[in-house]
């Protein structure tokens, strides 16, 4: 058996490779390298550069390695470009996620577990909001994904007692991911993208001189410092949460939607006085207009994955999310020009470091 991660080059995917193989896992990942880097895989992973809708592609990976379970990460992700493109997104979110559920089933696929959003709550009218609460995106990206949630569903009725399948049916975990955030504390993955919007990141490139200054994207907003209040959750925590859903549905665990994050939140000020507390710089930071598809606070409701999964977090704390966070930055400029923001540095391996009282 093994695993597909689609996106397993990206920040978060390629982390999660790191989390199957010291599970054992035998792993193959599936990335175009649009926004991920080859050198973020391990090179004994099997690497197919290629687009998550190829079926012809998917239905070869998935029949050569005897793929049981997918795990799929590959999407875009910044609001504001889902609503100046949104066709951009129908396609590689809603449409390329179709191509490859039709895949799993044709390859008679057990297990998937979608890389969901918090977006697809749209501004909810009460905070923690819980997975019951209505789904009412506000821009394409919230959409976009909400559709394929729609899908996997339907697709799962479809198929739950398919007598003429060599399996039981398709069970699926939709994992509705708050603001993602830090790297993994051995230093072998982290949000390396030259284009990121991530606060956190943006944050932490500042402090670090790679950025002039740090932009807040409205500042009036019904909150008590008028900027948005997010739930940040450490990347390490939430592809553990992903490692715990593979487990439940090979254990023959019901179809689950369920939400990443801590069940509480901090706002965009608060965040960025975290990155200079703990960067020790007071960098340059001003205000901007606010953009288009941010609803003013989202925080999880996360009793609901605590109580089925069993998830624990381990990192639930700002400073430590932030401190992950800038130790990948460090590394980052260890091995890249200092213009790499501008999108013009070379892909270089990277050796897995060991940065001095880090635990291994």
């Amino acid at each position: 058996m093994a695993v597909l991660v689609t996106g397993g080059a990206g920040y978060i995917g390629s982390q999660m490779v790191h989390e199957l193989l010291d599970a054992g896992e035998r792993v193959v990942v599936l990335d175009d390298l649009s926004t991920g880097f080859r050198w973020a895989v391990p090179e004994n992973v099997h690497f197919a550069v290629g687009d998550s809708g190829d079926q012809a592609l998917l239905t070869r990976l998935l029949r050569e390695h005897a793929v049981d379970a997918v795990i799929h990460f590959a999407a875009c992700i910044v609001v504001p470009d889902s609503v100046r493109d949104p066709l951009r997104y129908y396609r590689n979110n809603t449409a390329n996620s179709r191509a490859l559920i039709e895949a799993a089933i044709q390859c008679e696929v057990r297990h998937f577990i979608f890389s969901s959003t918090a977006a697809v709550y749209g501004s909810p009218a009460a905070v923690p909001v819980d997975e019951d609460a209505p789904t009412q995106p506000i821009s394409p990206y919230g959409w976009s994904k909400l559709m394929t949630e729609i899908m996997l569903r339907d697709t799962s009725h479809a198929h739950s007692r398919n007598p003429h399948a060599r399996n039981d049916g398709f069970n699926h975990v939709i994992l509705r991911y708050f603001n993602v955030a830090g790297a993994d504390p051995h230093g072998r993955a982290g949000q390396s993208s030259a284009a990121a919007t991530h606060l956190i990141k943006v944050a932490a490139e500042t402090a670090l001189g790679l950025r002039p200054k740090v932009e807040i994207f409205g500042t009036t907003y019904p909150t008590p410092d008028g900027t948005c209040i997010r739930d940040y959750i450490h990347v390490s925590d939430l592809v553990a949460a992903h490692a715990l859903a593979l487990r439940h549905l090979r254990a023959g665990g019901a179809s689950l939607t369920l939400n990443c994050g801590y069940g509480h939140g901090f706002s965009v000020r608060e965040v960025i006085e975290t990155v200079k507390r703990v960067a020790g710089n007071n960098f340059a930071v001003e205000d901007a207009p606010a953009r288009q598809g941010d609803p003013a606070c989202i925080v999880a409701g996360s009793q609901r994955i605590r109580d089925i999964l069993h998830w624990q977090p381990r990192f639930d704390d700002l400073s430590t999310i932030v401190a992950h966070a800038l130790e990948w930055e460090r590394q980052l400029m260890t091995r890249f020009p200092r213009g790499r923001h501008k999108g013009d540095f070379a892909e270089i391996p990277l050796k897995t470091p060991h940065y001095p009282g880090m635990q291994r």
